[in-house]
């Protein structure tokens, strides 16, 4: 096995960097073909063979040709490894493929392919990821999971009451295709919905019990047309702005949660192991990992004292496993 992984590291690092990454890869069958190996070390080829192909083979499938790209690619590699029981080239077609979307694009170009396949789709919004899956037949949809790209709500609305230092009034704007979150959002003290078209600084304006305002990618509302409007709107009534990425909490809104690459990764990982493991595949996920940027400047114009509790808020991603 050793000299197998070696074989394999090596590959991974004389290999070409093109868009398309494609690592095929036979993952674990299940647990129980160890434990059928362990009880029968006498079984033939034959029946070697054929527990082999009820597993399944993979493809990382990228959108651009990106250093950022290169570097999640690398390290969900490095975390998939592990997940792997064998490789028999001459099986590998006999398998069901996983494909793992990195970005609005693969996941297009994964749900474009006819197969009987399943697909893992990562930093890709709710919104994004919702608009493109939404028409699919149900039989396909079911075998298409994710782990979004933005932070979830409920970790967002726990940094505000941190960084307020008390329970916080929160305000959520949702449009079209966002209202599909109302749901998670039940402890939000306001939400307002918004159409395209309506008058954006009457709808913050009519957000009068709100302390704070959780921001949500959604494209008719948070698009660079607005998001300065916003901020300075916000900032003008001493409303904080929860923002949806470190980059926005750059330019001005108060705070955020964020997840890094290694973040995601550890839980596209988890989440491929547990459906190699079961043959179930969860819904589509959240965040799990994450850390927290906070706008020191902002925060003190609103009055406001951050804590180290606030500061490191947080919740560590594993070390991906020893090969």
């Amino acid at each position: 096995m050793a000299k197998l992984l070696r074989r394999m590291q090596n590959a991974s690092r004389a290999r070409s960097l093109v868009p398309l990454i494609a690592m095929t890869l036979a993952l674990a069958a299940s647990s129980a073909h160890a434990a059928h190996a362990a009880q029968a070390p006498q079984a033939t080829q034959t029946e070697r063979e054929r527990e082999e192909v009820q597993g399944y083979r993979f493809q990382i499938i990228t959108g651009d040709d990106s250093a950022v790209t290169h570097r999640i690619v690398d390290d969900l590699y490095k975390r998939l490894v592990p997940t792997f029981a064998a490789f028999r080239t001459e099986l590998a077609q006999k398998r069901r493929m996983l494909y793992i979307a990195i970005g609005p694009t693969a996941l297009r170009d994964a749900l474009s392919r006819r197969c009987d396949c399943v697909v893992i789709s990562a930093y890709t919004s709710s919104q994004v990821w919702r608009g493109l899956t939404a028409r699919l037949p149900k039989p396909r949809r079911i075998a298409i999971t994710a782990v979004y790209a933005e932070p979830a709500p409920n970790d967002q609305m726990r940094l505000a009451e941190l960084v307020y230092g008390r329970p916080v009034r929160v305000g959520v704007l949702l449009g079209p295709d966002t209202a599909f979150l109302r749901p998670v959002l039940h402890d939000a003290a306001e939400i307002q919905m918004f159409t395209p078209g309506d008058d954006l600084n009457h709808t913050l304006n009519s957000m009068t019990r709100a302390e704070t305002l959780l921001a949500l990618p959604d494209s008719d509302i948070y698009n660079a047309e607005n998001v300065r409007n916003i901020l300075l709107s916000t900032y003008r009534r001493k409303q904080g702005v929860i923002g949806f990425s470190a980059d926005m909490v750059k330019v001005g809104a108060l705070a955020t949660t964020y997840s890094e690459v290694e973040e995601i990764n550890a839980q596209v990982a988890e989440l491929t192991a547990d459906f190699v493991r079961t043959g179930e595949l969860p819904a589509p996920q959240f965040p799990r990992y994450f850390r927290t940027i906070i706008n020191e400047g902002v925060a003190s114009s609103l009055d406001l004292r951050v804590t180290d509790a606030a500061r490191n808020f947080a919740r560590p991603a594993p070390a991906p496993a020893a090969r």
